[in-house]
């Protein structure tokens, strides 16, 4: 697309400031909360009856906490209305904001799609019916756990919120509702799972009987739902890996986790100790032996709890978190080396948990470090966990190999990344610890470190139970000791992070050789030169006859335009690569399309909004002449009386001095702006020495640029036909119509060369009103370009446009589904704003708000 508009012309008009688009924006938010009364009731209420009982900073006093809480003790004792009004006061003044949030993202949706009166029937209904049923579950169920719930009460919103929402996803799309459903019903369990509390028990209980109300209140048979695609299976796949890593440092975060898995917190905690202490302790006497029981088993647990002290010890014990999300970002990308590495992490993690299991059941319940003291059917399930736990989601993402086919290029360059700092590490453990071997708590050996050395790179949690050879006692060998293990682990970390979330290469020379060919033969669009720039990787029909050119960014694959290459292939072209996308867990955006385009789009279920206008101006008898051309011929009368002649060149021909004026110009453009060129579809100074791109320059007698254009061929049949307009720029003291000057010559050359069309390029967010309503998100758009119109003057630039009199073509943005398009939205913001800096985007912020 050509550059932007304020490069070539004046703003025009007032599109109102700022300050009405806040009032615009606040209206709308007061709308928004005026067509969810339940909503604002609800906030409203809480922070009243905060401030009016004094609950604000740490909850309800115990008098009234024991009044309004809800559990088995208030039900047991005839407080009936405890399980409504368990639902009005929160924690403190955190608790209230989060429940606040909470309700402000859930509610208004839920609203909206069943009315306020069911809504706010379903917060009652669920809230009241899930804590009887909880309450009741507690009252009659066996075991410790439930025990300890049962002696306690609950307050919050949260539970009946979240409860409300369930029920109310029988209302959404079957993606949305099943993703909903997942994710909150996913939450609830791991907290109930790891920490354990009555609220997180209680907030289960109302968030399943809001899902069991609205299945049992539904009239009809719903139709069969269709099963998860491959990018919904693999981020269920990935969310029970993310899962299984988090639950543990749940159960940490909790104040007083108690839940069926909790006793993995354990694995997690450090403790603080000074080797010097443990080394007092532990000494021996001269027969070398400790006599006294209890001080043996004092030293083993001090000297288990040393290993967890420190902060490489704590960073080691997290590693497995880290590495597990890490792994599950890839997997939720499809990513095979995410599988083969997910699944590795788990079966070593099963066979740590074995040898744990091992040690547990050899050791005298009176000397473990872990689980002591723990009632005979809780120590066992405790014992178990280690073990039982990564072995399912072992087996589970085992089940899945099918779902991750995507091979990584630069997959094997990882692998030996990761084995060189491997033995870097190995290395500077065993050079390092023989060096400094005096600084050791005892004679330390070669053989030591070796016998040593697996342990440095194991998380400590699991090697409580085995004492360690030998202990650090001075600086050097306690940073040997502490980081070799989390040094390795870290750099493994960033580059299993790098591999799994950056794109493969751009394209290679082959296949811009191809892409050439396709191009000449049918380019489809005259903007389609655009798709050889730097950065693009391209797909092909399996037969090689058509083609795509799209960029990788976050989750997104973005095309530049649609297919091109042998004719009538579009409706073909855009399933498979549809399908090429899905394949690898990538959302697939077909941007700035042509109508054509659209509809094949719109027959694989896209939906399309216009994003652009192309102007094309028809060659063959074009004439200046007539009123509506009257700023044309002025541009270039004036151009001759001032001596101005346009000239063409290449980059690679331009003479030197010239060259630095045009790259003058441009760096001018740049510091008068604050921000930096866009890219993506709007070229600048990189792409001027693309092969084929010519340069329409403005210079007067003196050999002065005034203006600088460039224009892409456009080809038919191998031949070329036309010409595209990219990139667009005059100095800021130059010649005033130096632009129109500069279009309305090209124009003319390309005529008289005998090509049949001069595309302006499109002017992005800016579209010829052709009647009818706009959707929601055609004026949301609009409104974002009346924002931007300030800085970037798109508007401007189509109404400059029209002076040339242009056949309008609208080009358009296809994508899969609403939910895509706010990743869509960072795409296309890292797109076009690739180095934005923070510094530029502050400048921006001012220049909208002046």
């Amino acid at each position: 697309m050509a550059g932007d508009a304020d490069t070539a012309v004046a703003q025009q008009g007032d599109t109102g400031g700022p300050p009405g688009a806040v009032r615009a924006w606040t209206a709308r938010a007061l709308r928004a909360m005026a067509g969810a009364p339940v909503t604002a009731s609800l906030v409203a209420v809480l922070w009243t009856l905060a401030a009016v009982t004094g609950s604000l900073h740490a909850g309800p006093s115990p008098q009234l906490r024991d009044l309004v809480a809800a559990g088995v003790r208030p039900l047991a004792e005839g407080r009936w209305w405890t399980p409504l009004t368990s639902a009005l006061w929160a924690h403190g003044w955190v608790a209230y904001a989060v429940s606040t949030l909470v309700a402000l993202a859930v509610l208004p949706v839920v609203e909206r799609r069943l009315g306020s009166p069911r809504t706010a029937a379903l917060l009652v209904g669920v809230q009241v019916v899930g804590v009887l049923v909880g309450v009741g579950l507690l009252a009659v169920a066996p075991g410790e756990w439930a025990h300890d719930l049962a002696g306690a009460t609950s307050i919050g919103p949260i539970g009946a919120v979240l409860g409300a929402a369930l029920a109310g996803s029988a209302e959404l799309g079957p993606r949305w509702r099943r993703r909903l459903r997942l994710l909150l019903v996913t939450a609830l369990v791991m907290m109930t799972l790891y920490a354990g509390l009555l609220v997180d028990f209680l907030r289960l209980s109302v968030g399943l009987t809001g899902l069991a109300a609205v299945l049992l209140a539904r009239r009809r048979p719903r139709p069969a739902p269709h099963p998860p695609s491959a990018a919904e299976a693999r981020a269920l796949v990935a969310l029970v890996v993310a899962v299984a890593a988090v639950g543990p440092v749940v159960a940490v975060l909790a104040r007083t986790p108690i839940g069926p898995l909790s006793v993995l917190h354990d694995l997690f905690i450090p403790t603080p100790l000074d080797a010097a202490d443990v080394q007092a302790l532990c000494a021996a006497p001269a027969d070398g032996v400790l006599t006294d029981a209890a001080d043996a088993v004092q030293c083993k647990q001090m000297q288990a709890a040393l290993r967890l002290s420190g902060a490489g010890p704590a960073v080691l014990s997290l590693i497995p978190v880290l590495l597990l999300l890490v792994a599950a970002e890839g997997l939720r990308r499809g990513r095979r080396a995410a599988w083969w590495t997910a699944l590795a992490l788990h079966g070593v993690f099963a066979v740590l948990g074995l040898e744990l299991v091992t040690l547990l059941v050899e050791v005298p319940e009176e000397e473990r470090v872990y689980f002591a003291g723990l009632p005979g059917a809780q120590s066992l399930v405790a014992m178990l966990l280690p073990l039982a736990l990564p072995t399912l989601v072992f087996l589970l993402v085992a089940s899945a190999r099918s779902r991750f086919p995507v091979r990584h290029p630069d997959a094997n360059r990882a692998a030996a990344t990761i084995g060189l700092a491997l033995l870097g590490a190995v290395g500077v453990w065993l050079l390092g610890g023989w060096l400094a071997r005096s600084g050791f708590d005892r004679a330390t050996g070669f053989g030591d470190l070796l016998t040593e050395l697996p342990h440095r790179f194991v998380p400590p949690g699991y090697l409580v139970e085995t004492p360690p050879a030998f202990l650090p006692s001075d600086v050097p060998t306690t940073v040997l000791f502490e980081w070799t293990g989390p040094a390795f682990w870290l750099v493994t970390a960033a580059v299993l992070l790098r591999l799994f979330t950056r794109a493969p290469s751009a394209a290679l020379a082959d296949e811009r050789e191809r892409v050439e060919e396709l191009l000449r033969a049918d380019p489809r669009s005259d903007l389609a030169r655009m798709v050889l720039w730097e950065g693009h990787r391209y797909w092909f029909t399996p037969d090689g006859g058509t083609a795509l050119a799209y960029r990788v960014i976050g989750s997104v694959a973005l095309t530049t335009g649609g297919p091109f290459g042998a004719p009538g292939t579009d409706v073909a072209a855009v399933a498979g690569f549809t399908a090429f996308c899905r394949d690898n867990g990538w959302i697939p955006c077909l941007y700035t399309v042509t109508e054509p385009v659209r509809a094949a789009c719109a027959d694989q279920g896209y939906s399309t909004v216009q994003v652009a206008e192309e102007t094309v101006l028809d060659l063959p008898g074009l004439a200046f002449t007539g009123k509506a051309w009257q700023d044309v011929r002025t541009a270039l009368n004036q151009a001759a009386k001032k001596g101005i002649t346009a000239e063409w060149h290449t980059l690679a021909e331009l003479p030197l001095g010239m060259a630095d004026q045009v790259k003058a110009i441009a760096e001018e453009w740049i510091a008068d702006k604050g921000m930096p060129e866009m890219g993506f579809t709007l070229g600048g100074l990189a792409e001027l020495a693309e092969p084929g791109t010519r340069l329409l320059l403005a210079v007067d007698a003196d050999r002065t640029v005034h203006g600088v254009t460039s224009w892409l061929p456009v080809y038919r049949d191998g031949v070329v036909v036309g010409w595209t307009l990219d990139f667009m720029r005059r100095r800021t003291d130059g010649f005033r119509g130096v632009v129109e000057f500069l279009i309305a010559s090209a124009a003319q050359s390309c005529r008289d060369e005998g090509a049949l069309l001069l595309s302006l390029s499109g002017a992005p967010l800016a579209r010829r009103d052709r009647g009818g309503e706009p959707t929601r998100l055609q004026r949301l758009l609009d409104h974002l370009a009346s924002t931007l119109e300030p800085v970037y003057g798109f508007r401007s630039l189509l109404a400059f446009k029209a002076k040339f009199q242009p056949d309008y073509r609208p080009l358009h943005m296809a994508y899969p589904e609403g939910a895509a398009l706010p990743a869509i939205g960072r795409a296309l913001m890292r797109a076009y704003l690739p180095q934005v800096s923070a510094r530029q985007i502050a400048a921006l912020t001012r220049k909208l708000l002046d």
